[in-house]
């Protein structure tokens, strides 16, 4: 079996981990001319590694986002298979609930009045009055739901397909996005980015948000209509956003959006990916698959009509 790997950032680390992994396999850094694999580990590759490697059977990518790899032309006999987890729906949970009650308790203001040498007075919020919409409602969105819901706020959920989640108000379709943007203050993206969700949130969503609106988007930037995000805030019809993912990353340093007193920025940092985790869930994957099981029975195998 032969492995190939096109990786940016440590290659040398992913190949050792997979060469402890799978010691019968060759497994090498992927260059131009390589010889034809079986399998490969990626992120982001060019189409010139697809085109030389055609006999691909699958191609695992080591995040949860393959919008990417929908932008190549991958054959059609070549599986793609994401993450599932492997560490980051934790990760995720931490940064969404740190990001929401760091705003439900008004601690950016605390802090302005600290710098100031005040001892400030805020009259407390009631949860029930910040209920929390989270878009995507798959393993890194249901983690986040239930972590929410652990400090009792109210909790909607919205999926393409209808789902039911102890705990959780859920919506489906178009034909149940209005009644959970409207039932929803505190908006957390966490889908697939497709031609579907591309700029789902703009002004036209944002607006149905409950008064006083907080956007979170830890998914993709381009779920954001970024120059309609300002306006909202300087409007007051969002009080606020977090945001953690760009459409040109890194975010550029004349952007306005790092200047902005009403948005928090961070350098896609809300879930890094963990490399032990990865490559102990990728290498069970591929055991499977040489074993006899059919690709599409793995979980993370990636349906490019639907874009995840």
């Amino acid at each position: 079996m032969r492995i190939t790997v096109s990786i940016p950032e440590r290659p040398d680390a992913w190949i050792a981990g997979l060469r402890r992994e799978l010691p019968q396999a060759d497994i090498e850094a992927w260059q131009p001319g390589a010889a034809p694999a079986d399998h490969a580990v990626v992120w982001a590759p060019s189409q010139q590694f697809i085109d030389e490697q055609p006999a691909l059977r699958g191609i695992f990518n080591i995040g949860a986002g393959v919008d990417a790899l929908l932008k190549l032309r991958v054959p059609a006999s070549t599986r793609i298979v994401r993450l599932d987890d492997a560490g980051m729906s934790v990760q995720m949970a931490e940064y969404v609930c740190h990001a929401l009650i760091r705003h439900f308790r008004e601690l950016d203001g605390y802090q302005a009045d600290a710098g100031e040498g005040r001892w400030s007075f805020r009259k407390p919020r009631l949860r029930r009055d910040f209920p929390v919409g989270i878009m995507g409602l798959g393993v890194l969105g249901q983690r986040v739901a239930k972590a929410v819901a652990q400090f009792e706020f109210p909790v909607n959920g919205w999926s393409r397909s209808p789902k039911q989640i102890e705990g959780i108000r859920c919506f489906a379709g178009e034909a149940g996005l209005d009644e959970f943007l409207a039932a929803s203050r505190v908006l957390v993206c966490l889908l697939p980015l497709t031609p579907d969700t591309r700029h789902i949130l703009r002004r036209e969503t944002l607006s149905k948000l409950l008064p006083g609106g907080y956007v979170i988007n830890v998914a993709r930037g381009g779920h954001l209509a970024e120059d309609e995000l300002i306006p909202l805030l300087d409007e007051g019809r969002l009080a606020g956003a977090t945001l953690d993912v760009f459409e040109v990353e890194p975010l550029p340093p004349e952007h306005p959006f790092w200047r902005h007193p009403k948005i928090t920025v961070t350098p896609h940092a809300s879930a890094r990916t963990l490399r032990d985790e990865s490559i102990a869930q990728i290498v069970a994957k591929i055991r499977a698959v040489e074993a006899g099981t059919d690709f599409d029975a793995l979980p993370g195998v990636v349906d490019a009509n639907r874009g995840y």
